[in-house]
């Protein structure tokens, strides 16, 4: 454990303020009574040193969370492996080199449990991490991310700073990506759903056979571990965080068309991949520290499905 980091009254820089992540972690830390310090992508570009360097240098702020990252589901890094190697690999080296060079002592890296071998046994714990191949569907963004664990690490080691790393399971709720191919799982169903429930559709396709589990995580959850973390965790160790349970593909497919109302059938499209077939995280490391997740999954299904409800009444 990390001497007490009290996160009321702390300038804490969140990157990536705009996504999913970074606005839950934006309202979790307003609420601790944190000074948020954001900046929009148009102002300062992530990719380019110099400029987050100057960012950096002019407001010093106490902590930073690296939530800044491109995201998107397997077809979209199937698509566009390049920028998905890339981008993150500059957004995350240059926050952090940032960091260091303006004598920023605190920041939370956050990633991904695709950085897991795809074989790995389930559940799967942090120590699995380079035990394997990647799976190849998303193989350019898990990269960059064990990039960036390693990155906290090497700084840890050599210059002492305070960087830790969390590795979420799937993530959904508020502020999420929908996109009809570029999206994850839980929005792109969302959206065809709601979509063939208004125009009275009689089936929905989906991809792969159904049969693959996996763990998904409230994002708001994902943000007061964040802020566990910030303020009690000091560690060269990544830590998973999730909820330790999982459903099938097919279980949530068939809970989304009950959230959104379609009354239609499923058609499972078998010549598209299905990815991992199981994954699910050890969570016995964050939870020994005292945090555990609390939002069940159709309490935050039926609240993501809301929000999308109000954004499409604004988006007109």
């Amino acid at each position: 454990m990390a001497d007490p980091f009290p996160l009321a009254g702390k300038r804490i820089f969140v990157s990536g303020h705009r996504g999913m992540v970074g606005s839950a972690c934006v309202r979790r830390l307003a609420a601790a009574g944190s000074e948020v310090l954001t900046a929009d992508r148009t102002a300062l570009d992530l990719r380019r040193q110099e400029a987050v360097e100057q960012f950096m240098a002019a407001h010093r702020p106490d902590a930073v969370i690296v939530a800044a990252a491109k995201v998107g589901g397997i077809l979209a890094n199937d698509t566009y492996p390049a920028e998905f190697l890339y981008d993150n690999l500059m957004i995350e080296t240059n926050l952090i080199e940032a960091a260091h060079r303006a004598d920023v002592n605190r920041l939370l890296f956050l990633g991904s449990s695709c950085i897991y071998p795809r074989e790995a046994p389930n559940p799967i714990v942090e120590s699995a991490l380079l035990t394997g191949p990647l799976e190849p569907t998303n193989e350019w963004y898990a990269i960059a991310k064990i990039a960036g664990i390693k990155l906290c690490q090497a700084y840890r080691r050599q210059y002492g700073r305070d960087y830790i790393s969390a590795m979420p399971c799937n993530l959904y709720g508020p502020g999420d990506y929908f996109h009809p191919e570029r999206s994850h799982v839980i929005p792109a169903l969302l959206q065809r759903f709601h979509k063939a429930a208004e125009a009275g559709l009689e089936e929905v396709v989906c991809w792969g056979t159904g049969a693959p589990r996996r763990e998904f995580l409230h994002v708001d959850d994902l943000a007061d571990a964040c802020a566990f973390l910030l303020s009690s965790y000091s560690g060269e160790a990544h830590l998973n965080v999730g909820t330790g349970t999982d459903i099938t593909i097919k279980e949530l497919a068939e809970t989304i068309a009950a959230t959104t109302g379609f009354g239609g059938s499923l058609h499972w499209d078998t010549s598209k991949p299905d990815g991992t077939m199981l994954k699910r995280m050890d969570v016995s490391a964050l939870a020994a520290l005292g945090w555990q997740s609390r939002i069940g999954f159709r309490e935050g299904l039926g609240t993501t499905y809301k929000w999308f409800l109000e954004q499409s009444t604004l988006r007109g």
